[in-house]
């Protein structure tokens, strides 16, 4: 990897917000050293004629038709609740902080 194309890994750490240390940061130039080396090798394949593809296999919608149907029975819904169940409601844990009945 020529020069100008060093990748300034503290900037890139700094921009993460992970704090480096010097080996860490030497390791990890090296590595994206090696990654950008590979990307400039696969830049060199002829794909001349290939479509591009997102997927190895075609991908297909596999919705089925939206129309109304049955509910399951609240009571059932409700068992499955792991938590105690008031006023048929799941009581659950309270999980924001801030002032009690909030």
């Amino acid at each position: 990897m020529a020069e100008r194309d060093t990748i300034d890994i503290r900037h890139v750490a700094e921009l993460a917000r992970i704090d480096l240390d010097d080996g860490q940061a030497a390791q990890l130039q090296q590595e994206l050293g090696r990654i950008v080396a590979y990307i400039d090798e696969l830049k060199s394949i002829d794909v001349e004629g290939i479509e591009p593809t997102a997927h190895a296999m075609p991908r297909v919608n596999v919705w089925r038709e939206d129309r109304a149907a049955d509910s399951f029975p609240r009571e059932a819904m409700l068992a499955n609740a792991p938590g105690r169940i008031a006023e048929d409601l799941i009581k659950v844990p309270k999980v924001l902080p801030g002032e009690e009945g909030n």
